[in-house]
């Protein structure tokens, strides 16, 4: 698990590991049940060591009142803006980047439709490279093939940027 992801879980709003490894479920769906408790304890131990977390102090709730409570550090702040700015391309994960959706959105970080609109600019202009890249090459090398590879590719990305938008779209609606 990237730490820009646990610390964007924590931009919203402070929280110990049990209820931010809940949240996380809660993001993935079916695919955060397979999530290691350990590596979320773990990720926050090294981003409080990094000093981009620090310990507010225990949950005063009745379950566990010695569970730590982390936020944000500026340092740790700051991390996380540089990361919803990031393009994720060639090499994307889905789940990251929809957690970066999320996290973006709860915590008022960025505005979820910019953050696919600047992922698909990006995925345009990889595509139009490739294309390019393509028309270059001889009919039939095997160069030309996997040009054609990876431009599929990045069109099938490109439709999930648009079921993306219009999934954000229906939630800023209400409907």
């Amino acid at each position: 698990m990237r730490q820009e992801v646990v610390l964007a879980m924590l931009a919203k709003e402070p929280s110990h590991g049990y209820r931010l490894r809940a949240r996380l479920r809660e993001a993935l769906g079916p695919l955060g049940d397979a999530m290691n408790a350990g590596q979320v304890y773990v990720t926050l131990a090294r981003l409080e060591k990094a000093g981009l977390l620090a310990v507010e102090g225990s949950a005063d709730g009745a379950d566990r009142a010695d569970r730590k409570v982390y936020a944000l550090t500026p340092a740790g702040q700051q991390r996380v803006g540089e990361w919803i700015a990031e393009v994720g391309w060639p090499k994307p994960d889905l789940a990251e980047f929809h957690l970066k959706l999320i996290a973006a959105a709860s915590a008022g970080l960025a505005d979820p439709l910019a953050i696919v609109d600047t992922q698909r600019r990006e995925l345009l202009r990889r595509v139009r490279e490739a294309q390019l890249a393509a028309m270059a090459e001889p009919d039939g090398s095997a160069a030309a093939l996997l040009l054609e590879g990876i431009v599929l590719r990045l069109q099938a990305d490109l439709r999930w940027l648009e079921a993306c938008e219009k999934n954000w779209n229906h939630r800023r609606s209400g409907s």
